[in-house]
């Protein structure tokens, strides 16, 4: 038995094929490629299989960062629409699930063991209940999962595209200088993302908080501007970058806090995607965990829910496997 699982982002899209013999599940064949490269899914599907002859795949599940309703899927930061039936009908299976990328990373996390997790909150108290997630790397992605005493439910969300709402007065002058950028909508993941990165350290910069770096400047326009404010704001090197991760983290744990209050997840809080690995040092500062608990009189509550970060660059890829194989399951 074979599985095709997928995790479709905005940058990168990686494809596995997971096989079955022995008792269990082995990885027979993965790749990763630029999303950008290619016009469609279907284009860079028929390669990835191109090395791959005379085999049957089962079932197939893919991740993709975007809405998924009634099986079809326009990504939110690529050209690309998703269709369940032709992919179907390309593969040759009727077992075809798509995902929305949060909703995979769920159940990815769900399945992962605890040394896939480092936590940010030394007051937590374990218990059963809620999920909530949080993935912030090329756009912001939220998803929740329900526990109702006996299992658990995935529940995808826009709610990375929610409005967002300034806490400090530094925030509202950032929110006031996104709103010249962005005059129809200025949503969460116009922060709490690569994208967010930058508009932070170009607010910061235009306000003359601290003076830019020629150097790091010049590394701007040589490679992603987002990964060099990382990088320099890590290391220490440059105190505008520095900043931009500060005021990022803080609002990180705002919205984490946000969504934690939505769904009261006892069980924990996770943070996924690219960033929160790359940045761990400021995360692990404690400016997002003051983030997270300023809610006023709910501070008690959310002083007891476990925040952790996962480290497993592959969660929602897993995640797909693991809801394949749930379903194929629950079908025989």
């Amino acid at each position: 038995m074979m599985i095709l699982a997928g995790d479709i982002g905005a940058t990168k899209t990686i494809l596995a094929l997971y096989e079955f013999g022995d008792g269990s599940w082995r990885c027979f064949q993965k790749k990763q490629f630029f999303s950008s490269g290619y016009q469609t899914f279907a284009e860079l599907l028929k390669l990835f299989l191109g090395d791959v002859e005379n085999i049957h795949i089962s079932a197939v599940c893919i991740g993709v960062a975007g809405p998924v309703i009634d099986g079809n899927c326009n990504a939110t930061n690529l050209p690309w629409v998703l269709n369940q039936a032709k992919i179907s009908a390309q593969l040759h299976t009727p077992n075809v699930w798509l995902l929305n990328d949060l909703e995979a990373t769920a159940w990815g996390v769900l399945g992962l063991p605890e040394q896939s997790f480092i936590d940010l909150n030394p007051d937590a108290e374990k218990r059963e209940g809620n999920v909530a997630i949080l993935a912030a790397g090329t756009g912001l992605g939220e998803s929740i999962v329900v526990w109702d005493g006996a299992k658990h439910h995935v529940i995808a969300t826009e709610g990375g595209h929610a409005d967002y709402a300034p806490v400090t007065d530094q925030e509202i002058a950032l929110f006031n200088y996104l709103r010249e950028k962005y005059p129809e909508h200025v949503s969460y993941e116009r922060l709490l993302s690569g994208e967010g990165v930058i508009n932070i350290y170009q607010f910061l910069k235009k306000n003359a908080w601290a003076p830019a770096q020629p150097e790091t400047e010049k590394l701007m326009t040589e490679r992603d501007p987002a990964a060099i404010i990382g990088e320099a704001g890590v290391a220490g090197s440059d105190v505008l970058c520095e900043e931009a991760l500060n005021v990022f983290c803080r609002i990180y744990g705002s919205e984490s806090g946000n969504l934690a209050l939505k769904c009261l997840p006892y069980a924990g809080i996770y943070l996924a995607g690219g960033i929160a690995v790359k940045i761990l040092p400021f995360l692990q500062k404690g400016v997002f965990m003051q983030g997270f608990l300023d809610k006023g009189r709910y501070r008690p509550i959310l002083q007891k829910i476990p925040v952790k970060i996962c480290v497993n660059p592959e969660v929602a890829l897993l995640g797909a496997m693991s809801h394949a194989i749930k379903q194929l399951n629950e079908k025989s």
